[in-house]
C-alpha cells in the first residue's frame, strides 16, 4: 500500500456547466475513479484547484456588493470555495463508498498554507482575478484599497495579485493524524488559504497559491510515495499539437528539465505541473510523480500516464 496525494484541477471540475449541479456531476464522476484507486489498495489524500470557482464567486460578490453587503476579501473567498468544493468531494466520495459497501471515512478540512511575505511576487503581482473594469473604474477601485490593476489582452483591466511559492501546510499535524487513522482527507483546496506569519499569528493575504505546488508541499509534509496531478490529457506531450507530437511515459528529472528549457510547456498550463513533479522527486529515488487524466487514475500502477522519477 502506498500513500498518494492526488491533485484535481479546478478547471476539470468546472468544464462547461458552471451550475451547482453541473459541478457536482463532474465531481461524482471523479469520485468513482478515486474510489476505484482506493479499492486497488491505495491510501489517498485529495486536494483540488478552485480557479474558475473563486473567479465566479468574486463576480457574484461584486454584482451584489453594497454598504450593508460588502464583498469578502480574497483569502475569505479562497476559504469559501475550498469549503464548497471540499463538501462536494466529501459527499460524492462518501456516497460512492456506500454504494460499494466499503467502510471508509472521508473528511474535508479548510487548510491554510504559509507563504513568505518577502516572496518577490508580492512586489510584482501578475495573477489576474475577478471582473474586468474600464480604465476609469479600475482607478476608482485601486483608490479604495491600493489594489493593482493591469490591462488584460485588450478586454479591460483586472485586479492582479501575488502567487507566492507555498512554504508550509499550517495544519500538517492534523492532516497527518487523519491519514494515520486511515481517513481519506481532502485538504489544501484551491492551493490552500495563503497566510503569512507575524510573530505567533497567522494573517490572510490577498494572494493565490498554485494548486500543484501546494500539493507538492502537502506530499512532502506527509511523506507521500506518489504525487499524482490530474489534468485533461492522459500524458505529457512534447511538440504538443504538432505533427511530431510525442507522449512521454517515464522521464527523469534531467529529461524533464531539458524539455522545460526547450520551451515545450506553457507557463499557465502544463509547466507548473511538471515543475511541481520535478521538485517532489528530485533527490528522492523512492518517490514518483505521475501526471495523467482522471480516467487513467486506476491504471497508474500499470504504467499509465507520465511518470517523473528522480534518477
Amino acid at each position: 500500500m502506498s500513500l498518494n496525494v492526488i491533485a484535481l484541477g479546478g478547471n476539470a471540475i468546472l468544464e462547461t456547466d458552471p451550475t451547482d449541479e453541473g459541478q457536482k456531476a463532474v465531481i461524482k464522476h471523479a469520485a468513482k475513479s478515486i474510489v476505484d484507486f482506493v479499492e486497488n489498495g491505495e491510501e489517498v489524500i485529495v486536494c483540488h484547484g478552485n480557479g474558475p470557482q473563486v473567479g465566479n464567486l468574486l463576480l457574484q460578490q461584486k454584482a451584489g456588493e453594497d454598504e450593508k453587503n460588502p464583498a469578502m476579501k480574497l483569502d475569505s473567498c479562497v476559504a469559501m470555495t475550498q469549503g464548497s468544493i471540499g463538501y462536494w468531494l466529501q459527499n460524492a466520495l462518501i456516497n460512492e463508498f456506500a454504494k460499494r459497501a466499503v467502510a471508509k471515512s472521508v473528511v474535508s478540512i479548510v487548510t491554510q498554507i504559509r507563504v513568505d511575505e518577502a516572496d518577490p511576487s508580492f512586489q510584482e503581482p501578475t495573477k489576474p482575478i475577478g471582473p474586468f473594469y474600464s480604465k476609469e473604474e479600475a482607478g476608482i477601485e485601486s483608490e479604495k484599497d491600493g489594489s493593482i490593476f493591469k490591462e488584460d489582452a485588450g478586454r479591460g483591466y483586472r485586479k492582479v495579485v501575488a502567487s507566492p511559492i507555498p512554504q508550509e501546510i499550517v495544519e500538517k499535524e492534523a492532516v497527518q493524524a487523519l491519514v494515520n487513522a486511515g481517513i481519506l482527507t481532502i485538504c489544501a483546496g484551491g492551493g490552500g488559504v495563503p497566510v503569512i506569519r507575524n510573530g505567533n499569528q497567522l494573517i490572510g493575504v490577498e494572494a493565490v497559491n498554485d494548486k500543484d505546488f501546494s500539493a507538492k508541499v502537502l506530499a512532502e509534509a506527509v511523506e507521500a510515495d506518489r504525487l499524482i496531478i490530474l489534468t485533461g490529457v492522459d500524458n505529457i506531450y512534447i511538440n504538443y499539437n504538432q505533427p511530431n507530437q510525442k507522449a512521454l511515459e517515464e522521464i527523469t528529472v534531467a529529461e524533464a528539465e531539458g524539455y522545460i528549457n526547450e520551451g515545450h510547456f506553457a507557463a499557465g498550463s502544463m509547466l507548473p505541473k511538471i515543475e511541481a513533479a520535478v521538485s517532489f522527486v528530485e533527490n528522492h529515488a523512492n518517490r514518483k510523480a505521475v501526471i495523467t487524466s482522471i480516467e487513467n487514475l486506476k491504471n497508474i500502477s500499470d504504467g499509465a500516464g507520465t511518470t517523473v522519477i528522480g534518477k
